[in-house]
């Protein structure tokens, strides 16, 4: 196992789990609560096929610890500084070519939940809770939050922001924010589970394609997409072998 702030890395054959650890709330320090460098390392490597993120313990996380933001806040350019390395932590996630599963355990709630809404899935136990709390504080999500919020859900994005209220798994479930809802205490196990499903006898390189494509029609126009979609099909297609 290695450690870079408070997460920790470790693999399990083809794929990678990040674990936030930092006691029983699992806050987040900093903004910046892992190296990106390591971050960079740690999925580069060899024949890595997806990443789970989940916290240790009870809890996913509970965001941001409160004093040491409001000490961080006294230096508004290190703040700064701070909040958009952070922001590079979380767009490196998101654009990986590899999928990324938050496994949500228990409180997921502020910072916590703006990296669970980077990751490419979303499971939890029947038991998690969910919510920007940071309104009561008389703050905003700041870690690119609400723009990812946004995207994915559609309906009561203004309460969950305005209110600050906690949302059950049910209710996250409807609303789309979650994809899945464990039977099991831990999500980590269907975590596991969904993952090795999608990747089995996968080769990298068409998770990766699989993975640019869909990223692709998100952030490009339709015909800058499809011309990329068929390139991708068009390289793989070299390598095709008929069911036997």
């Amino acid at each position: 196992m290695e450690k870079s702030n408070i997460v920790n890395w470790k693999r399990k054959g083809e794929i990678g789990v990040l674990s936030i650890s930092n006691g029983k709330e699992n806050y987040l320090n900093t903004p910046d609560f892992l190296n990106l460098d390591d971050l960079k390392k740690w999925t580069s490597e060899n024949k890595l096929k997806g990443i789970i993120i989940t916290g240790v313990g009870r809890n996913f996380s509970a965001g941001a610890d409160m004093e040491i933001l409001s000490q961080l806040a006294k230096d508004k350019h290190n703040l700064n500084k701070r909040m958009s390395e952070g922001i590079a932590i979380l767009d490196f996630m998101e654009d990986l070519d590899i999928p990324v599963i938050a496994a949500i355990n228990g409180i997921c709630f502020g910072g916590g939940l703006e990296i669970a809404l980077a990751a490419h899935m979303r499971l939890c136990s029947s038991k998690a809770l969910f919510a920007f709390p940071e309104i009561n504080h008389q703050i905003i999500p700041g870690l690119g939050g609400i723009y990812r919020l946004t995207q994915l859900v559609k309906k009561g994005t203004y309460e969950i922001l305005l209110n600050g209220d906690m949302i059950n798994a049910e209710k996250a479930k409807e609303i789309g924010l979650i994809d899945y809802i464990s039977n099991e205490k831990d999500a980590l196990h269907l975590a596991i589970e969904k993952l090795e499903n999608m990747i089995k006898d996968r080769s990298t390189e068409v998770i990766h394609s699989v993975m640019k494509a869909v990223r692709n029609s998100k952030k490009l126009n339709k015909n800058e997409a499809l011309k990329s979609e068929t390139e991708l099909f068009c390289k793989l297609a070299v390598n095709v072998k008929p069911l036997q």
